[in-house]
């Protein structure tokens, strides 16, 4: 990848003015911190005209690519470390044909390239961390298989998203969307949780449309792998967030990324993402983009599949069906089937099949959920299942969901008490059959 891709305002003013900044070279050389040859050659290409340093990369850039490197990895000080990132930049921007160079440092210096770029991740200036945090990436793209070195960078890379600074998240962001092009660095990324999470903290934070499908795009990336497309809703809920950027969103593209998104988790694991697809109305949604004009014909494409194969798939599905889908989420809502006597009078005692499989799930998203809406109605459907399945109070029991309601008589939310005072009395006043 090209370095120019990876785009900042901060970092091109910053560099600018290091540019014209004088670094004292030839202190450095007297208090022996570089040699008298070293001092010569950076002193060809320091402050220079871009014709004179580009001719000299030219006929010179192995010797420019190992000095840069072995430079940065032996001083210290923020000035020349500064210095030097912008002569590396400078020498990567449209000149893909010199990323070799840097890499071939290692024949020379195992240590090199990385060694000296990562400790510069942990500098306390956030330009060296962020120029750095460029080079590297490109570095680390260019790489035929994934460096023993990506581990740390993306570690780095998670604080930054997960951080303060808007100039890091912007950083990481762009660097991610460069290594998850890369499908041999999507499984590195999937195992620092950090930066999934932190990546769906900035889109509930409603960001501007650029982040929304920066973000976007690289959920869309990593969703081709069939492992991470099973496992992404359940671990990070990303589901119902995608659907509300997408509705906010004033680009095409947005829409388009995220539509792309849902077609990728729909056809390599229908059964782990329909369930939540159902609960947050996705096929409304689908139908709602259908029926827009769009420029791009992919995007088009994109909505028609989702639209016909989540109406396939929904169809046939019953009330039941629905139930256990909006359980599986774990996003329950008031929707119609949890105040209809007439759904639990035919349903409570499903809930006891494969021991208990549904009932473990309603009690799980009791004890796990911290939403005041879903503990209200999970609450309110504890109460439903032992009123309609006289067996029920032993089983809730056993399974802690006793207890659990009864500490929910206590929560702050009024609501919450008062479907747990409902629950408990259903608890209290069923008979206790074991048999």
């Amino acid at each position: 990848m090209s370095i120019s891709l990876l785009s900042s305002a901060y970092l091109d003013e910053n560099s600018a003015r290091i540019r014209s900044k004088p670094v004292p070279w030839e202190g450095y050389q007297r208090a022996e911190l570089i040699t008298q040859e070293e001092l010569a050659f950076i002193k060809k290409v320091d402050r220079q005209p871009k014709a004179k340093v580009e001719a000299l990369l030219l006929s010179e850039g192995r010797t420019y690519s190992l000095l840069y490197l072995s430079l940065l990895k032996k001083l210290q000080r923020v000035d020349p470390i500064q210095c030097l990132l912008v002569l590396i930049t400078d020498a990567l921007q449209d000149h893909d044909e010199h990323i070799p160079l840097f890499l071939r440092a290692a024949e020379s210096d195992p240590e090199l390239p990385y060694l000296p770029l990562l400790r510069a991740l942990s500098s306390q200036d956030e330009f060296v961390q962020l120029k750095s945090a460029q080079i590297l990436t490109v570095l680390l793209s260019a790489e035929s298989t994934p460096s023993s070195h990506l581990q740390p960078f993306l570690n780095a890379i998670s604080g930054f998203i997960q951080g303060q600074s808007s100039n890091k998240r912007d950083i990481a962001v762009q660097c991610l969307e460069s290594l998850l092009s890369r499908p041999n660095c999507r499984q590195e990324v999937w195992r620092i949780p950090g930066v999934i999470s932190g990546l769906v903290e900035i889109l509930k934070r409603n960001p501007g449309p650029q982040m929304s499908y920066q973000v976007a795009f690289c959920f869309w990336l990593l969703s081709f792998e069939q492992n991470i497309a099973e496992q992404i809703n359940k671990k990070y809920d990303i589901i119902p967030i995608l659907p509300q950027v997408a509705q906010t969103a004033v680009k095409e593209k947005v829409i388009r990324v995220v539509v792309a998104t849902f077609r990728n988790l729909v056809t390599k694991a229908p059964t782990a993402n329909l369930p939540a697809m159902l609960v947050c109305q996705l096929l409304p949604f689908a139908k709602n983009l259908a029926g827009r004009k769009w420029s791009d014909d992919d995007v088009l494409e994109d909505v028609q599949f989702l639209k016909d194969e989540l109406n396939t798939r929904f169809q046939s599905l019953t009330t039941y069906d629905e139930y256990i889908s909006e359980l599986a989420s774990g996003h329950l809502s008031w929707t119609p089937v949890h105040e209809s006597d007439d759904f639990w009078k035919e349903n409570a005692g499903k809930l006891n099949d494969k021991d208990h499989e549904q009932l473990k799930a309603l009690i799980k998203v009791l004890k796990e959920s911290s939403d005041p809406t879903v503990l209200a109605v999970a609450a309110h459907d504890v109460g439903q299942y032992v009123k309609h399945y006289e067996r029920g109070k032993r089983p809730v029991a056993d399974l802690g969901g006793k207890a659990r309601v009864m500490e929910l008589m206590t929560h702050p939310n009024a609501d919450v008490r008062y479907r747990a005072l409902l629950s408990v009395q259903q608890l209290v006043s069923q008979p206790w059959v074991t048999t």
